[in-house]
């Protein structure tokens, strides 16, 4: 099976096939990892893009469902430079080319990923399409489609990821955080539960009065796909919690959305950040921690209104990684203190967002 990316300047990038036989369109972003390709594929913040690896070998230790951050892949399409077909891993349960087939995902190998993914940083990230096929391919009406690819991010990504219904975890806890789902991935479920509290899982568009039903301590708004902008039902609900001084806790997207509901404004980045090497600069200290990302939005620091100020800020380009209040309990962060994968520097949030619960 052959394959082929065709970007929306006209760029074509032919390759080997794998995975499924399909095409399929998105953004074409890049994630610098060297580790966790079964997370980053089921991390519902990649839904809409089609996802280049920068490692050169990718599925060398198979797949294994232990790994996964939701139910199943999210992303649209998936490009490497070198696809392992024969994985060596005790864990291991399949083959990453099985596993995309398993889920109609395509994948192109064989790629110039570097080269790619300097395009991706000088030019910025690109819509793209992702074909595979046997014989031949119309590459003129590839390029001619290419041009015409809708923008993911014109769609509302997180109503297309976030939970259907309420689920209570940790029933018997009496201490509950409430978690607004834009696409969480479980290891931030999971470092909850670790912590022995009791955790609601709300769709993101879950109105203030039906939250506060379940009597929450505070409330975590999670990482999820696309631009935060689109999710004004979330952002109403958000801006009743500052209202009301519920403690509130941003990640990754969550830290956007708080941001906007606090009345700052966000912006896209050229290429993002997405990996598991990102280093951040707590302001007011000399402390930096190596943090794992996955975003293409940023918060424009300089709109924040009286009282908020950044809390962290990103060592390589100098952007927002964080907010925090100077006298309310409101807190967020850019980066994924959860991991998984990447350092676990910051996962002591979870215990400081806990502890300032009532």
């Amino acid at each position: 099976m052959k394959a082929v990316l065709v970007l929306e300047d006209g760029s074509v990038w032919p390759g080997e096939g794998f995975g499924a036989f399909a095409k399929v369109s998105g953004e074409v972003v890049f994630n610098t990892g060297m580790v966790g390709y079964p997370e980053s594929i089921t991390d519902p913040s990649y839904h809409g893009q089609i996802l280049c690896q920068t490692y050169p070998l990718i599925g060398n230790y198979g797949v294994s469902s232990k790994a996964f951050e939701s139910d199943k892949p999210k992303i649209s399409g998936y490009a490497v430079s070198e696809a392992c077909e024969s994985p060596s891993h005790a864990s291991s349960e399949k083959t990453l080319d099985a596993w995309l087939k398993e889920n109609a995902i395509p994948g192109i190998s064989g790629l110039d990923t570097r080269a790619l993914t300097k395009k991706l940083r000088v030019h910025g990230v690109m819509l793209g399409i992702l074909e595979t096929y046997y014989t031949r391919v119309d590459l003129a009406g590839l390029r001619r489609e290419a041009r015409l690819i809708p923008d993911p991010d014109k769609r509302h990504l997180v109503n297309e990821v976030t939970a259907k219904k309420i689920k209570v975890y940790n029933k018997d806890q009496k201490k509950g955080v409430a978690v607004l789902d834009c696409g969480m991935k479980l290891n931030i479920l999971q470092s909850l539960l670790r912590r022995g509290v009791r955790v609601v899982r709300c769709p993101a568009e879950t109105p203030f009065e039906k939250i506060m039903e379940y009597a929450p301590a505070g409330v975590l708004i999670s990482n999820g796909p696309g631009d935060p902008k689109m999710c004004a039902a979330t952002i109403a609900t958000v801006k009743r919690l500052l209202a009301e001084d519920v403690p509130t806790f941003g990640i990754c997207l969550g830290n956007q959305i708080l941001a906007l509901a606090a009345g700052a404004n966000t912006y896209k980045l050229k290429f993002g950040h997405r990996g598991q090497n990102q280093p951040c600069l707590e302001e007011g200290t000399r402390r930096c921690y190596i943090t794992s990302q996955n975003h293409g939005f940023a918060v424009d620091t300089r709109t924040l209104p009286a009282g908020w100020k950044p809390w962290f800020v990103n060592a390589n380009d100098g952007t927002n990684e964080g907010l925090r209040h100077a006298r309310k309990p409101f807190q967020s962060v850019q980066f994924h203190p959860e991991a998984a994968p990447g350092p676990t520097d910051t996962d002591f949030l979870f215990d400081r967002f806990l502890e300032s619960l009532p």
